[in-house]
């Protein structure tokens, strides 16, 4: 009874939380909301195991979350059309034109790119903490984590003076 009660209280304090992450991966409410309850009912089946082990519980959530979508986009085909014209630019320095502007570009970044990106700077954590949560070397976070910002700012351009001065 106590696990199941442990269980509820870190699903109703960690569900929005991973609702936004799983969002800002994939760029779309509802899939979030559908990677949100699958990562919680893997957790909610593991959660004996979970619970004897020291440490966050949230840590390995991302982990599963990650590995929800991994496993979402492996089966089905996205329904993402290739393009060759960029988005209308905004034309003020808003910040809901900027966080737009920036989800965009963060959009076009692949999966582990991503991943890697929000864990490191919209989560702030470190290139350990991102690498254990990833499954990857401290080397492979530090590499590919200068790649997707090299390609952020190449995505952005001109919006980027916009955005940063």
């Amino acid at each position: 009874m106590r696990d199941e009660a442990d269980f509820t209280a870190f699903a109703e304090a960690g569900a929005i939380r991973l609702r936004q992450i799983a969002y800002l991966m994939c760029r779309d409410w509802h899939l979030a909301q559908d990677l949100t309850q699958t990562t919680l009912t893997k957790m909610y089946v593991a959660w004996d195991r979970i619970a004897r082990k020291d440490g966050d519980p949230f840590v390995y959530a991302r982990k599963v979350l990650l590995n929800s979508l991994v496993d979402h986009r492996r089966l089905r085909s996205t329904g993402e059309v290739a393009t060759d014209r960029l988005p209308d630019r905004p034309s003020s320095t808003d910040t809901t034109a900027v966080r737009l502007t920036l989800l965009e570009a963060l959009a076009l970044l692949p999966e582990r790119d991503r991943a890697i990106v929000l864990m490191r700077y919209w989560e702030d954590h470190s290139v350990e903490t991102t690498a254990e949560i990833l499954g990857v070397s401290r080397s492979v976070v530090k590499m590919q984590s200068m790649r997707a910002l090299s390609a952020l700012r190449a995505h952005l351009g001109a919006d980027r003076e916009l955005m940063f001065g």
